[in-house]
């Protein structure tokens, strides 16, 4: 298999990692529905959205995409439109430092689910 070949099964293995680890997310109050898709023309997203009893939908999302030769990784929380967890989108040159940074950001988005949802309920008291 060649570098580039090896590069792509290494990707897809991370976003496979990240989008298992975000639809485990739960919470027992809250409903919650796991998505992933492609974010053309070169990227994908990973995540779960949970719907409070209010209506509003809360998202935890990565995302990665190459372009102009670069790798930009994502990573976010928000309520509506309200920003909970922004990470920096971060830009690299190599497919290696994107996947780092993609399980970085992964683990730091679904470590902060469970306490942010429950300040968002305990707010609609």
């Amino acid at each position: 298999m060649d570098s580039e070949s090896l590069a792509a099964a290494a990707l897809l293995s991370a976003l496979s990692r990240a989008a298992g680890t975000l639809a485990e997310l739960r919470h027992p109050f809250v409903r919650s529905a796991p998505f992933t898709y492609l974010a053309p023309p070169a990227g994908a997203v990973a995540g779960t959205v949970f719907t409070l009893p209010d209506g509003r939908e809360v998202r935890f999302a990565v995302s990665v995409a190459v372009a102009d030769g670069v790798y930009r990784v994502d990573g976010e929380a928000i309520v509506e439109d309200e920003p909970l967890v922004e990470l920096p989108r971060e830009s690299v040159p190599t497919v290696e430092e994107a996947l780092v940074l993609l399980d970085e950001y992964t683990i730091e988005v679904a470590g902060s689910a469970v306490r942010l949802l429950d300040r968002l309920l305990e707010d609609l008291r």
